[in-house]
């Protein structure tokens, strides 16, 4: 590891168990320093300082990989186009954060850690302007409501139609939503459950367990045909890999069925050699709320098979336990490309399933959006 990557790594340390701390001194300096940014945030502030935490840490752990630090960082400026931010909003917020760790990491915090901090940050800036402004796309889409169906009490599935310009989108990634007649200037994460089609509509898998956030609720509870959302750009590097030909194991927790789901609608265009092993993990089977859709697939698709598992539901008639543990009696997956998605604790019990197995980390691509 290069010194600057340590230093950030090691810096951060300091920090990482104070994150309520830092966030709320971020924001606070944000908009001392400049209080017209207030404007681009929501009302209500809560759950947003983990958005912020989300982007510094993917982009710590990124920074190894100079190739994904860039694309990932270009993509996040694109994303953040919704947000209506310029170069000025950018310098505000990075003299923001620099106080912000300061201050919550302490004595701790040396000169050499500002330094690094200084130029990843600046790096980081510089390749998030230029991946907005080589976008040519709408900072975000209009999108019509199709279609919404309950699943019990805390998931839906609901569909929706980008207007006015195409939305391209690859199978696995996901994109920001804001709901605007609920809740305005809140933006929160959702994979899309479908491949791309010509038809430019999109599926959305969402669940909302207790203290979920209040955009996901008004997703489930209150959103009906008809109603407008706004989509940003797509994101995400959990796609297939088309020129690859190993088998393929895929691991859905919950809601994390909905990248699986439109990855297998895309291996359903075009492939025939690869066998494809999904495992769907829930509570119970009436959490299973995909499981006749995969299991139409099974029926038209010889090369997919399917097996769910619940982990509190002693009736269930077919695996039983968390659905990392049965992945790991089915195994080894060492000549297969590998796919995760669900809770973080789910994908992280994964990992760990897959890296007893020996699979190489570059044929694993995951997750850790819960939909929440």
């Amino acid at each position: 590891m290069d010194t600057f990557a340590r230093l950030l790594k090691e810096s951060w340390t300091l920090v990482e168990e104070d994150r309520v701390r830092l966030t709320e001194h971020f924001y606070a300096r944000t908009f001392l320093l400049d209080p017209e940014l207030r404007k681009l945030f929501p009302v209500q502030m809560s759950g947003q300082g983990d958005r912020l935490l989300e982007a510094i840490i993917a982009a710590i752990h990124t920074v190894d990989d100079p190739e994904g630090f860039d694309e990932f960082l270009r993509a996040l400026g694109r994303d953040h186009r919704k947000y209506h931010v310029d170069a000025a909003h950018y310098d505000t917020m990075g003299e923001a954060l620099l106080d912000a760790l300061r201050c919550t990491a302490g004595d701790g915090w040396n000169l050499a850690y500002d330094q690094a901090w200084r130029d990843a940050y600046a790096a980081i800036v510089e390749k998030m302007l230029a991946g907005a402004a080589a976008d040519t796309n709408p900072a975000f889409w209009h999108a019509e409501v199709l279609t919404h169906e309950r699943f019990g009490s805390d998931t839906a599935v609901f569909t929706c139609r980008a207007l006015q310009h195409p939305l391209s989108w690859k199978a696995g990634q996901y994109v920001s939503i804001e709901a605007p007649r609920y809740h305005p200037r809140v933006w929160r994460t959702y994979s899309v459950a479908n491949a791309p089609n010509d038809d430019n509509v999109l599926e959305f898998h969402i669940r909302t367990p207790a203290g979920a956030g209040w955009l996901s609720g008004a997703l489930v509870r209150r959103l009906q045909p008809g109603d407008l959302l706004r989509v940003a750009a797509p994101m995400g590097s959990m796609t297939l890999d088309r020129s690859s030909e190993r088998d393929i194991l895929c691991v859905a927790g919950g809601v994390g069925l909905a990248p699986i789901k439109a990855l297998l609608e895309e291996l359903t265009s075009f492939n025939l050699t690869r066998w494809v092993h999904v495992f769907y993990g829930a509570h119970t089977k009436a959490d299973l709320y995909g499981l006749d859709g995969l299991r139409e697939l099974v029926a038209a698709h010889p090369w997919l098979s399917v097996t769910p598992a619940c982990s509190d539901d002693p009736d269930f008639d077919g695996e039983q336990g968390e659905i990392t543990d049965v992945v790991a009696r089915y195994g080894p997956w060492t000549a297969h490309d590998c796919y995760v998605s669900g809770s973080a604790p789910m994908v992280r019990s994964t990992l760990r399933v897959l890296a007893a197995d020996e699979v190489l980390p570059q044929r694993i691509r995951y997750d850790t959006f819960g939909n929440l």
